[in-house]
Parts: C-alpha cells; sequence; structure tokens
C-alpha cells in the first residue's frame, strides 16, 4: 500500500486515527489528538499501518454531528 502525507490511517492492531505529515521508504510520520487535546507526533513503521476507510456515509454523519454540537452551542449562549 502507498500512503502520502494527508493520508488518515490507523495501526494494524487498532486504535484511533492518524494523520500522516511525512512518510519515507519505511516509515511515516503521524499526529494525533490525545483524550485531552494533547497533539503527539511519532514515526511508525508503514508494515504497521492500513489506510482508514472512511466510507462517504460515515463522513457526513461525523458532519452533521459537529454541526449539530454547534447549534447546540449557539442555542445555550
Amino acid at each position: 500500500m502507498t500512503f502520502s502525507p494527508g493520508d488518515i490511517v490507523t495501526l494494524k492492531s487498532g486504535g484511533q486515527a492518524l494523520t500522516i505529515t511525512a512518510i519515507d521508504s519505511e516509515e511515516a510520520t503521524c499526529i494525533w489528538l490525545g483524550e485531552e487535546g494533547d497533539l503527539f507526533r511519532e514515526a511508525i513503521p508503514l508494515i504497521a499501518l492500513q489506510a482508514l476507510d472512511l466510507d462517504e456515509d460515515e463522513q457526513e454523519d461525523e458532519d452533521d454531528s459537529e454541526t449539530d454540537a454547534e447549534d447546540e452551542e449557539e442555542a445555550a449562549a
């Protein structure tokens, strides 16, 4: 599998979504947000990564839930 900066991946063993920021022949530098909003960056061997398959329905659901949360915040203000 070929990856590029900006691709969303996950570890083959599971876990959260990671964003590739740089890549070379053996590893990708990935960033992600921790549970408390901390930003993490780590070089991860390519063999440990797989593409995260966000189908269009899942992406639309995520976009809708973000919009709903924003609407609720505005209504509460």
